[in-house]
């Protein structure tokens, strides 16, 4: 399977572990699924959710579609809620977070991009049409700067507890890549 993918779950896994066994769990975006039978196959959730805007062909796991705009689920649906490189393929991903962060219940964990630069964001556009055309996945070219979208967890009661930056996604002739790359854990306050 994709290396870069296994590094990215090589720096889930202990994220996962602090977070201990939980019941239900959102893979937000789930794409073909190879994340979602991760963790299931980890024996860490009772129940995962995979939703997704796109129907694949060959999925892993099979998602439940919705519109992109508001998840089918009850507010706090979910102890744990996760997204790997899709907040930033959102029209909206401020309303894309507060929709997923309403259904997250304890934790949100989050893997994706962030740039300070002009030269930063457009080298993440580059990238990510590189990684995405050939699946036919729309790039809105969103990617956070800096930490902006640490307001919207604020606002919707959440602290950070973990952050990986940069992290270490990309090896060999890539490698200058990972200062774009993080991953947090964030947890519900009170």
């Amino acid at each position: 399977m994709n290396p870069y993918r296994r590094r990215v779950w090589s720096m889930f896994q202990p994220l996962l572990d602090r977070i201990g066994q939980v019941d239900r769990t959102l893979d937000y975006g789930s794409g073909d699924g190879w994340f979602a039978h991760q963790v299931q196959s980890s024996g860490r959730v009772k129940e995962l959710v995979p939703v997704e805007v796109l129907k694949r062909d060959q999925v892993l796991v099979e998602p439940v579609l919705f519109d992109g705009v508001r998840l089918p689920f009850p507010d706090r649906a979910f102890d744990l809620a996760y997204a790997v490189d899709v907040i930033h393929h959102c029209p909206d991903p401020t309303a894309s977070l507060r929709d997923l962060l309403r259904v997250t219940g304890t934790y949100f964990l989050l893997k994706d991009h962030t740039w300070n630069t002009t030269a930063g964001k457009c080298l993440l556009a580059v990238l990510d049409e590189l990684g995405n055309r050939r699946f036919g996945v729309p790039c809105a070219y969103k990617h956070q700067r800096g930490w902006e979208w640490d307001a919207t967890f604020k606002a919707e009661g959440f602290e950070r507890v973990e952050l990986i930056h940069p992290a270490r996604c990309h090896v060999g002739g890539m490698w200058w890549v990972n200062r774009f790359e993080f991953i947090a854990l964030w947890r519900r306050a009170g």
